[in-house]
């Protein structure tokens, strides 16, 4: 193999510094060997990396697969969680309304009641002043009936002396009494 080495680089140093197109395009003999080298080099690879390659992107691929299935899942979930959320907020809105009519219903029944009892305890208020007003007039109008008649047989008497007896007297004057009383009605 040194000989062959030692021949290419001989063979190197006896040519000509090429011109032109030749700058561009290599020697037949660098051609055949760079093609050589690439080929074992891309069997190489072709027969040991690219298994390992397309192990990584296939992982790679089921990672994302994997993930792009789990944020489908936890935004599948969120919306059934903002879902639930939504109608226990609603559900609680229409108690709480319910709530408020309830209370206003009950505010107004017993408002009702109280109205009602208030009344009541007023007209019973009413009815025993009135009572009370009455009793006292009797007894007032007794009390001046019994004064009037005092009054009046005492006038009697003297006006006519000690002649008519004292029943006869009083008989007299609760007559007069309530023929005066007669009158006003």
């Amino acid at each position: 193999m040194m000989n062959l080495l030692a021949q290419v680089v001989y063979l190197a140093a006896e040519e000509e510094a090429p011109e032109g197109i030749d700058l561009v395009i290599p020697a037949f003999e660098e051609l055949i060997a760079g093609i050589i080298a690439f080929g074992i080099v891309f069997i190489l690879i072709w027969w040991k990396v690219r298994p390992a390659i397309s192990e990584t992107l296939a992982a790679r691929q089921e990672a994302i697969t994997g993930q792009l299935t789990e944020a489908e899942k936890a935004k599948q979930e969120a919306q059934t969680l903002l879902d639930d959320y939504k109608q226990q907020l609603a559900k609680a809105k229409e108690d709480a309304n319910k709530i408020v009519e309830d209370a206003k219903a009950t505010a107004e029944t017993v408002k009702g009641d109280i109205v009602t009892k208030a009344e009541q305890e007023a007209s019973g208020i009413v009815a025993k002043a009135r009572d009370d007003a009455a009793a006292e007039r009797q007894r007032v109008a007794g009390g001046i009936r019994e004064e009037v008649m005092t009054l009046s047989m005492a006038l009697t008497a003297k006006v006519v002396g000690e002649g008519i007896d004292e029943a006869t007297q009083r008989q007299l004057v609760e007559r007069f009494i309530d023929d005066v009383e007669g009158l006003e009605s």
